[in-house]
């Protein structure tokens, strides 16, 4: 059975998961102690990117585990969104430590403390192994799941992080030049921070229940309009539950006569043809003509015989 093999490969990339977890999570904490004892910013730093591969192992985790919980009476949308909630906290919490590395930074560039580089080097390389072993778990499961992807990326990314780490203690221990710590670090930060912006607008705009990437609105609406028996299209409203998972709800006026079944079927089809979109809610009205006159030109709202009241929120599903 198909479902029991991909049960299997989830349970696989959950284990793996917690692999890579453990690692990154008792290796930052070994940087932030090394980085202390040996007054290396460059390791604090790294240790602020472990801490976003962290977070991003722990986020998948969770949201693996809570998408399992069902929908319930309180929560009709299951638990789908706490993902992205976890994922603007984690961009909040970085964006504050990387401003905080690169004010750091500034002022040691000006007076460098002593830094203990041999001490920076063993933590550094071994920070490298710790990513690259993090980034060998996951690689299988990167490949069909988003969340494993980000937290791959991570890895990657945090792996060039710990090389900078290396290079900036050797060239620390050949020359001397204490500032070349700041800089890096300075580097690693800057790497960060807009990489926690652009994942923190992204979470803001699906909890914001703003349109998904790569939809039109208006490409939406032109293609319901162009639906044979549709003559009008209104309250139509696009948005995710979290990544990947986008609904639809919307209102069809149709011709009189047209038989809503078919209609219905035919919108649906083509919404997930044309547009990826399967989780949708249609609702029709059959256009009598004494409403007709009443109605908008363009289309717009017909006129209500008190059927139904709308309150401009889209939680009250027809079907």
């Amino acid at each position: 059975m198909s479902h029991d093999h991909d049960h299997g490969v989830r349970q696989a990339g959950e284990r793996s998961l917690w692999l890579a977890l453990a690692l990154t999570a008792g290796y930052m904490v070994a940087e932030v102690a090394g980085g202390l004892l040996t007054s290396s910013l460059a390791l604090i730093s790294d240790a602020a990117h472990m801490f976003t591969d962290a977070a991003a192992l722990a986020i998948a985790l969770a949201a693996i585990r809570l998408a399992r919980r069902a929908a319930d009476h309180k929560r009709t949308f299951g638990y789908h969104r706490f993902e992205i909630l976890a994922a603007a906290l984690n961009a909040l919490v970085l964006l504050g430590v990387g401003c905080y590395v690169l004010y750091e930074a500034s002022l040691r560039l000006r007076e460098p403390p002593v830094i203990h580089s041999a001490g920076m080097l063993a933590i550094g390389a071994g920070g490298f192994a710790v990513n690259y072993l993090g980034m060998r778990l996951l690689r299988h499961g990167a490949q069909t799941s988003l969340n494993m992807r980000s937290a791959y990326l991570e890895m990657w990314s945090d792996m060039l992080g710990s090389l900078g780490v290396v290079a900036a203690a050797g060239v620390i221990q050949l020359t001397g030049w204490a500032w070349i710590d700041a800089l890096v670090a300075a580097a690693i930060a800057l790497w960060i921070v807009p990489r926690c912006w652009t994942l923190l607008r992204d979470s803001l705009h699906i909890l914001l229940e703003g349109v998904p990437p790569g939809l039109s609105l208006r490409e939406i609406q032109t293609a319901l309009s162009a639906v044979p028996g549709v003559q009008g299209v209104h309250d139509l409203h696009v948005w995710a539950l979290t990544s990947g998972r986008n609904n639809l709800t919307v209102h069809l006026v149709l011709d009189e006569g047209k038989a809503p079944q078919e209609v219905l079927q035919e919108a649906s089809r083509m919404l997930e043809k044309r547009f990826e979109l399967t989780h949708t809610t249609i609702q029709v009205e059959v256009k009598t003509c004494e409403q007709a006159f009443a109605c908008d030109p363009q289309g717009g709202e017909p006129a209500h015989d008190g059927e139904h009241v709308h309150d401009g929120e889209h939680h009250h599903h027809h079907h």
